[in-house]
């Protein structure tokens, strides 16, 4: 072995120093090398002898015995006159196989977590079982990666890893290293220079600041089999959907996923959610990003626990009928030095073009979404969290700022595209595949957009030229909503389009209404302080958006704290005002959210025919001098929709039950008993045609004797009014229950006159009886 060679494998600098150390057999000799820098004695022990090796270079010991095959062995190493036994790294095989390198070189490497990253892994030997991590990150650029971390000192010289032919993958296999070690990858790139990076593939890290990657291996066993196995087989689309959006940091400060499991759990069943949309809980170093600035997206952020203490929070939340929502984020990421940014000395996981890499607004990278490589990382991070933590959707941030070239930039910024458009085509690509790959592999699950434009087919399937989302957030409706309820009542008559708009374009997508954490931070003020006039009308006004939202046609997204008109907007640094929600006047809002959620669950017609116009009739629609809107919510009485399937690749739908035993649950304690879930009614519930009709009155004033339509005659139940006193309203309501007359009215057969509350919300439904 030359010198030059030797000398580099000593530095820790050669780009395959398991070509030197280790075992190798050539000419019937067995030569054993091993790096082991000041030591006083190196021998290496098989199971019938100890051979003592012999000094060679700086550190490099060796010796030789005659052999056609190489013996298991171990390096017994003296310090200080004190001999130990121990593993040598580089007498392992690689632990990726072809079939795994060839998939991540063709971008199709649907389990990429299970291979890159760090791996516990445990080998038989003769001389007893061997256990340790396995190391593997994909550099293609790099001269040299070594491994560093709390087991060596921070000293990655004596592990330095192999690069597996042209893939760009290195790898290596360190005995003795496991779960709650710290690491990082030491990476010297094409310019020579050093780098300290997180692992990209980390599916834990240190509590920020601290940046490293920590090594980590789930026993978690789900108690959530019934709830899986139900989700498969259902659409969630067609079902019934109220989400709470949560920041987990500041809903109650202080709280680990466990806590979360016991109080975010109580209460979003109390009060009748569906789901919950978590803001992003992938690690981020800035809590002041509230999770949108991603350094590690394959790791639950430890600011909260460990990733199976996350796994506890959504079984729990799956136990108690609730489903999870996480916010996802590759329209960009961080320019942080430890992570993702220039990762190999180059623009690897960022598109190199200086007018599509950076995302100016935000100040951050761009991911090259026309790369393999980094599209496999992004694709495989959807079915990572949808199969490892049993997420039952992922709501896309930013789809907008992916699909236009120009977003945000002014003439002169942005290239057209190979077609001269301004559409990034790469990047519309990727989301069909993602959206594709995920509704094929997991059954039951939403992929959700924020997109903010008049894109097409954003939730059309992707053999129709569409994106392949199953929702979109619909922001037309959020702004104009918002915008007329910041009229003062007596202006609104003047506004009273913004209102109706939306029902011109209600069923051109799949829309999720949404009152998000956007909509409540940086000076925009509460949904109360949004309200116009004196406390009551405020409150008032609050329950009438929230019983507006809950009957327009869409699925619903509300964010926390809004559901008990808390007065202060949002900051991620300070609790909900917890003490504010139990005063009277506000925890009379509460409860008519959590009325809300009762009718919503109770009435088909709420959500059956969400996206169809046969789920909604004007019964009033141009009556602006009033204030007012009327209409009916509808259902058919078909049976809901079966699990939307991409199972061609391509996004298309089919009509049929999907399964996917990876995703079974498992029995909890052991002993076959069922989980104890306080399931609340699935979507299944209130088969058959159903129809609810709904007043929303604006005007600051009450209106008697107002007359509104109906299909039919007979009895009607006032199941909701936002104006009841137990919500903090003047009471002004229809005594529970009206009689429709055969008397014509707006192209209805029967007729009502109602007592309709000031800002406040009727919902009247057939009386059951």
């Amino acid at each position: 072995m030359d010198a030059a060679t030797l000398a580099a494998v000593a530095r820790g600098e050669h780009h395959s120093p398991h070509d030197v150390l280790g075992a190798h057999v050539a000419d019937e000799v067995v030569t054993f090398r091993s790096l082991r820098r000041f030591a006083e004695q190196v021998r290496i022990v098989t199971d019938t002898q100890y051979l003592e090796a012999s000094h060679e270079q700086d550190g490099i010991w060796v010796a030789t015995m005659p052999g056609a095959h190489v013996p298991d062995y171990r390096v017994e190493v003296t310090y200080d006159r004190r001999a130990s036994v121990v593993d040598d790294p580089y007498r392992f095989w690689p632990t990726l196989g072809e079939v795994d390198l060839h998939l991540i070189g063709e971008g199709r490497h649907e389990r990429l977590w299970q291979v890159l990253g760090a791996h516990v892994r445990t080998f038989p030997s003769e001389l007893g079982t061997v256990r340790g991590t396995s190391f593997a990150v994909w550099a293609p650029n790099a001269q040299t990666v070594r491994v560093v971390g709390d087991f060596n000192n921070w000293d990655g010289t004596a592990h330095a890893m192999r690069v597996l032919g042209g893939t760009g993958v290195w790898e290596l296999f360190i005995p003795g290293v496991g779960v709650n070690n710290t690491y990082k990858f030491e990476i010297r790139g094409s310019d020579g220079t050093w780098k300290s990076k997180a692992d990209p593939m980390a599916r834990a890290t240190e509590h920020p600041p601290a940046t490293g990657s920590v090594v980590t291996d789930s026993h978690y066993v789900w108690g959530d089999g019934d709830w899986m196995s139900e989700r498969a087989q259902q659409d969630p689309h067609t079902g019934p959907f109220s989400a709470y959006e949560v920041h987990l940091g500041s809903w109650r400060p202080g709280l680990g996923y466990r806590e979360l499991a016991e109080e975010l759990v109580e209460y979003v069943a109390w009060m009748g959610f569906t789901h919950v949309e978590l803001m992003p809980v992938a690690e981020h170093p800035f809590g002041g990003s509230w999770g949108y600035q991603v350094t590690s997206y394959y790791a639950p952020s430890s600011r909260f626990g460990s990733p199976d203490e996350f796994r506890y929070l959504v079984d729990a939340l799956h136990r108690a009928g609730i489903g999870v929502i996480v916010d996802w984020v590759p329209a960009h990421f961080p320019k942080d030095d430890f992570a993702l940014a220039r990762f190999d000395g180059t623009a690897l996981y960022e598109d190199p073009d200086p007018m599509r890499g950076e995302q100016m607004d935000w100040g951050t990278y761009v991911f090259n979404f026309g790369r393999n490589e980094v599209r496999n990382f992004l694709v495989a991070n959807v079915l990572y969290w949808l199969r490892e933590f049993h997420i039952d959707g992922l709501r896309v941030d930013a789809v907008a700022s992916m699909l236009y070239l120009d977003y945000s930039r002014k003439p002169g910024q942005w290239r057209p595209n190979v077609r001269g458009g301004r559409e990034n085509l790469e990047a519309i690509q990727f989301l069909q595949e993602a959206n594709a790959t995920a509704y094929r592999t997991s059954p039951g699950i939403m992929m959700i957009a924020e997109e903010s434009t008049a894109w097409p087919g954003v939730t059309s399937p992707t053999e129709a030229g569409g994106l392949g989302f199953g929702l979109k957030w619909n922001m037309g409706w959020m702004n104009d909503t918002l915008r007329y309820l910041a009229e003062e009542p007596v202006n609104r008559r003047y506004h009273h389009g913004e209102l109706t708009f939306s029902l011109v374009y209600a069923f051109s997508e799949q829309f999720v209404l949404p009152l998000s954490h956007d909509e409540v931070v940086h000076g925009k003020g509460s949904l109360l302080r949004k309200m116009p006039g004196d406390r009551w009308q405020q409150l008032a006004g609050v329950r009438a958006l929230l019983a507006y939202q809950w009957s327009h046609p869409g699925k619903k997204l509300l964010f926390m704290g809004s559901e008990f008109a808390q007065e202060a907007e949002w900051s991620e640094s300070a609790s909900l005002d917890w003490a504010q929600g139990d005063s009277p006047e506000h925890s009379g809002v509460r409860l008519a959210m959590k009325r809300l959620n009762e009718v919503y669950r109770e009435h088909r017609a709420l959500w059956a025919e969400d996206f169809s116009h046969a789920g909604f009739e004007w019964l009033e629609a141009n009556d602006g001098d009033h204030n007012v809107l009327a209409y009916l919510r509808k259902s058919s009485a078909a049976e809901p929709g079966r699990v939307r399937d991409a199972s061609d690749g391509a996004g298309n739908t089919s009509d049929r039950v999907g399964t996917d035993p990876d995703r079974a649950g498992h029995d909890p304690d052991g002993a076959g008993n069922a989980p104890d879930r306080a399931r609340a009614d699935s979507h299944m519930a209130g088969i058959g045609s159903d129809v609810v009709a709904v007043v929303v009155n604006f005007a600051g004033t009450p209106h008697e004797n107002y007359r509104v339509g109906l299909p039919h005659g007979g009895a009607w139940d006032e199941v909701f009014n936002s104006d009841a006193t137990e919500y903090g309203g003047s009471g002004v309501g229809n005594l529970g229950q009206v009689r429709a007359e055969e008397v014509p009215w707006r192209g209805q057969r029967y007729s009502v006159a109602l007592r309709v509350p000031p800002l406040g919300a009727v919902f009247l439904a057939p009386a059951r009886d």
